[in-house]
């Protein structure tokens, strides 16, 4: 609202059309009353011979003709019972989310569908917001039905009056009583007593608007009974003519029977309090905690000569006229007799021009939306031309700027040089693409070695593993190599040895029985391998037996005693030999997975005549007994009973042996073959720790297997 603006309030009742014109000064805080106006209908609207649309056309020319609204706001107001007005508490919601909850109640609350009535809400107070969340809050719906809208506005639609505000008659009253009575002001708290509310009864010509107020929540209510029911009865009553009766209704007082008069009115009288009273039972009902304080009477109907008495004696509150603008400066019309005796009737506009200039609370509106948006558009139109107009000429200047430089740069100028500038761009670009093709081919090159020397740096390891693995083995020393008691040899064959490699070391530890996992160190056992790695497995055999040590020498327990135990020593040392790395070098969890025991008989000087090899009990041949590493190499059983190198056919020694003796020589021997697994993660040289990380440095000098 532009500085200084001023408002025109305008209320179009039953009897007449009441107008108050205000202006707010800003530097004193305070809001004059510069005009007023009121004119009576010739009719009361709702008389059966009257005609609602000519008399206020007639009321509404006679406004213009007085006054002067060029340039001024203006607020009109509807009355309370051709509206709806719903209060409904909102449930805990998230404040961007309250529109659209106000919108489905909307829905609910309102019985025509939202297209056909136009319709707004207003917070009231009492909510709080937390953490984003509403809590507590009320809200009122306020709504009209849109064609009812569009006749109110017509009339000032055809004297192209352009109306900025519409509001409902009960809304007007609340603005009044708030700004001017309870001293509000926007912006400021309120520091009335919250559980204290004042009432607001408007008797109008037809009926009467209840509105009750604390400050911040509201609540209406309109009763069928107005100044009309008491000039009716008067016609009953006395058989009067309605204008006589409305004159003796204005002056009971002074008529010739007072009494008379008065006596014909009290049937209306307890019914008019008998509603009030009702109204006021139903809120305290529903707002338990409100205390009424007091009650403000308005309206012309309010004259009426004993109705304050009479309702202060039924309600048992005090009752109070608004017969006096508190908050409103300016003589000229506070003073105007024609003002003063009609009061009574400028609390609806005095309140909604309060509202148009933004001094209350209260900014719902039922102006239809697409009118107050067409003008916007219309009001910003000049201001777009403006921009449009700065824009053209911005670009007149810029083109012709530009024009300048271009010809500043021109080809004739240039165009030599350019070209010039083409040819050795072009160059240029040939000498790059000829790098690219020889960066390429150097690439190419480059990634053709890498594959020839890949392994390079790790086939050293490969060598070192194989190596741990054949120090691990057991083997004879100094006079155990002249032992030639089979089962009392140290040696354990290896028949076969294979690597696999495993992305997720983890899923093979997963899949180990539970007897295999017991047999893996306790760090084994508690830290399981992890990412990728190498899988060992060796498929062993191996024909020692010493009965006499049960718990080491037997089975699977000496590959126990032996390989598994070197396996998993952090390094492992034979005699005569410098100690080799196995844990050092990233050997873990070595593990036997399974086992099997068997006997069979071995013919140290060759089988029997007749006797195919592989016959019997697993039948051991010349040259079958062996060993990777351990003993001495190279050197079998068969070789030792005086069969040098492998075997032929079975039973039947080679050329120059000597004959089997008719009773051949039988040795009986056992057989352990075994499946063992172990995890390598290479480790480098120099990365490798000098101790085992599981044990101090007094247990790393244990950590050296003794192999043997």
């Amino acid at each position: 609202m532009a500085e200084n603006q001023a408002v025109w309030g305008i209320e179009i009742g039953q009897a007449g059309l009441k107008a108050i014109r205000l202006r707010y000064a800003e530097a004193a805080d305070q809001v004059i009353a510069v005009a007023f106006d009121y004119i009576p209908h010739p009719k009361i609207l709702s008389q059966p011979d009257a005609d609602p649309d000519e008399l206020i056309s007639q009321a509404l020319d006679t406004f213009l003709s007085r006054n002067e609204t060029k340039g001024d706001l203006i607020a009109i107001s509807v009355p309370g019972q051709t509206s709806l007005a719903r209060f409904i508490q909102l449930p805990p919601v998230q404040s961007s989310r309250v529109p659209e909850i106000v919108k489905y109640e909307a829905k609910q609350q309102i019985p025509f569908a939202l297209e056909d009535v136009i319709w707004d809400y207003q917070p009231l107070g009492g909510g709080v917001e937390e953490s984003g969340y509403m809590l507590d809050a009320e809200v009122g719906i306020f709504a009209m039905k849109r064609d009812q809208v569009l006749k109110t506005l017509q009339p000032f639609v055809d004297r192209k009056i352009e109306v900025e505000l519409i509001q409902i008659a009960p809304l007007g009253l609340y603005n009044t009583l708030c700004y001017d009575s309870l001293g509000m002001r926007v912006g400021q708290e309120f520091e009335g007593n919250p559980e204290e509310s004042a009432i607001v009864v408007d008797m109008g010509a037809d009926s009467t608007t209840l509105m009750v107020t604390n400050g911040s929540k509201i609540w209406i209510r309109n009763v069928p009974i107005g100044g009309n029911h008491f000039t009716r009865a008067l016609t009953k009553e006395m058989k009067l003519t309605f204008a006589k009766a409305e004159h003796l209704k204005c002056n009971a007082t002074r008529s010739e029977d007072p009494r008379a008069v008065f006596q014909a009115l009290r049937p209306v009288f307890n019914e008019y309090v008998s509603e009030i009273q009702r109204s006021i039972g139903y809120f305290s009902s529903v707002n338990r905690d409100a205390k009424i304080s007091k009650v403000y009477g308005t309206g012309n109907g309010f004259k009426l000569a004993g109705l304050q008495k009479f309702l202060q004696q039924n309600l048992q509150y005090e009752v109070e006229r608004l017969d006096d603008f508190q908050s409103l400066v300016g003589d000229a019309v506070l003073n105007e007799p024609l003002f003063q005796d009609n009061i009574l009737t400028f609390t609806v506009p005095y309140g909604i021009a309060l509202q148009a200039l933004q001094q209350t609370t209260i900014h719902t509106t039922l102006l239809p939306p697409e009118i107050a948006t067409a003008r916007k558009i219309r009001r910003k139109k000049p201001w777009a031309v403006v921009t449009a107009a700065a824009l053209l000429v911005g670009l007149c200047i810029s083109t012709v700027g530009f024009s300048n430089v271009a010809n500043s740069v021109s080809t004739d100028r240039f165009g030599s040089v350019e070209s010039k500038v083409k040819n050795l761009t072009t160059q240029v670009s040939g000498y790059q693409s000829s790098y690219s093709g020889a960066e390429g081919e150097f690439t190419a090159l480059i990634e053709k070695g890498d594959k020839l020397v890949w392994n390079l740096d790790t086939r050293d390891d490969w060598l070192e593993v194989y190596k741990a693995i054949d120090e691990c083995l057991p083997r004879d020393v100094d006079d155990q190599l002249d032992n030639e008691q089979i089962e009392k040899r140290n040696r354990i064959k290896l028949p076969g040895i294979t690597v696999e490699h495993q992305a997720d070391l983890a899923q093979w530890f997963e899949k180990l029985s539970p007897q295999a996992k017991s047999l893996l160190p306790k760090v084994d056992q508690e830290t399981p391998p992890e990412g990728e790695g190498y899988v060992f497995t060796l498929q062993g055999v191996h024909y020692h037996h010493d009965e006499s040590k049960p718990t080491t020498d037997v089975g699977v327990l000496y590959v126990h005693e032996t390989l598994l135990k070197n396996l998993q020593s952090w390094t492992v040392k034979n005699p005569d030999s410098a100690p080799v790395d196995v844990r050092k070098m990233g050997i873990t969890h070595a593990t036997v997975l399974e086992d099997s025991r068997d006997t069979f008989d071995y013919y140290p000087n060759g089988q029997p005549r007749g006797m195919r090899r592989g016959m019997g009990d697993g039948g051991f041949t010349p040259g079958g007994f062996g060993g990777f590493g351990g003993g001495r190499p190279g050197v079998l059983p068969g070789e030792e009973a005086g069969f040098p190198g492998g075997a032929g056919i079975a039973g039947r020694p080679r050329v120059g042996a000597k004959r089997p003796e008719k009773d051949p020589k039988i040795i009986p021997l056992h057989r352990t073959k075994f499946k063992l697994q172990f995890v390598w993660k290479p480790i480098p040289v120099l990365e490798r720790q000098e101790q085992p990380p599981e044990s101090s440095t007094s247990e790393g000098e244990e950590a050296t297997a003794e192999a043997g």
